[in-house]
């Protein structure tokens, strides 16, 4: 009996730094750097319970905004690596740092990409009196007036900023960029017909295609949007180049231990296998992707180095 005892405390003692280092001691807060109802903030307490079970302690989501996702990004990238702080970001994560040469914290050496979560989908959308039906005329119609037509976005620097711009490059042509300080305003203004175009998630361009107030012509990413068959990729119209999506995925410090890490991707990569969760995240217009933790963080490396050609090659200035 006492031989049986101190075999299952020898054990125990084995068993416990891999259990120390693949949990964390004490409650989880998940940081989204940006407002409430935002995509990745609908992603972040989607899977907070899962992550929570996977964890084995409480998580809670925290919106701390500001400075185009900075101060909550900078704050995981402070944080001690243990797990009791984890960030859930977006496009800003891997477009915002060439605009942002005094960024307080780097990307590739202060954080370790944990899973890739979804892709936002979005569509290149004009106003529906535009002489353009198509992707081939739009930029017939660009090249005849170039710097004239109008485009809107949420911001310098955002995900419809970046987008359009890399589609520009990829098709030779010069649209004026206007600025506007977030989507609604923007959009207002492209339905009031006083922009040509703009980059818009699908989940808002589609009722709006569909009650005439403006026409798609185009999806950014591959493949075709399943409930869009009839608009084409940018691929498919001849621009494969300008393909591009929005990654969001789960972050932690660098420094996270390793057997954590692959702990919250493979309990995370179960859960998004799941048709519930699936089905959740396409509801907000976003794929469901998922993965090994070594494929996200080679992609983020990529997509880092992509924008920054894209800034670099457009000459995107910072505000």
């Amino acid at each position: 009996m006492m031989r049986r005892g101190l075999l299952a405390a020898g054990a125990a003692l084995l068993a416990s730094p891999v259990l120390a280092q693949s949990q964390p001691n004490g409650p989880v807060t998940l940081v989204v750097p940006v407002t409430p109802s935002t995509a990745q903030d609908v992603l972040a307490r989607l899977l907070a319970p899962t992550l929570s079970e996977i964890l084995g302690q409480a998580v809670v989501v925290e919106n701390r905004t500001g400075a185009s996702g900075v101060i909550g990004t900078g704050a995981v990238a402070r944080a001690v690596p243990d797990g009791r702080m984890l960030l859930m970001q977006g496009a800003n994560f891997v477009m915002s740092p060439p605009l942002m040469p005094n960024l307080p914290f780097d990307p590739v050496r202060q954080f370790i990409p944990i899973i890739r979560i979804a892709d936002g989908n979005s569509v290149l959308a004009v106003r529906p009196d535009l002489p353009a039906r198509d992707v081939a005329e739009f930029v017939a119609l660009a090249k005849a007036r170039p710097g004239d037509l109008d485009y809107g976005s949420p911001g310098n620097g955002t995900a419809p900023h970046m987008s359009m711009a890399l589609f520009m490059l990829a098709a030779g042509i010069e649209l004026n960029h206007i600025p506007y300080r977030g989507t609604a305003p923007a959009l207002q203004d492209l339905l009031g017909r006083r922009l040509a175009a703009m980059v818009l998630p699908v989940a808002v361009a589609m009722p709006l295609a569909r009650s005439g107030q403006l026409r798609m012509l185009a999806v950014t990413a591959d493949p075709r949007w399943p409930d869009l068959p009839e608009v084409p990729t940018l691929a498919e119209a001849g621009y494969p180049q300008a393909t591009n999506t929005i990654i969001y995925g789960v972050y932690g410090p660098a420094g996270l231990p390793a057997e954590m890490v692959a702990r919250i991707n493979t309990g995370l990569n179960e859960w998004l296998a799941r048709p519930a969760t699936r089905q959740a995240i396409l509801a907000q217009g976003l794929s469901p992707t998922g993965g090994p933790q070594e494929a996200f963080a080679a992609t983020v490396r990529s997509e880092l180095q992509r924008w920054a050609d894209v800034v670099r090659e457009a000459r995107i200035k910072p505000d």
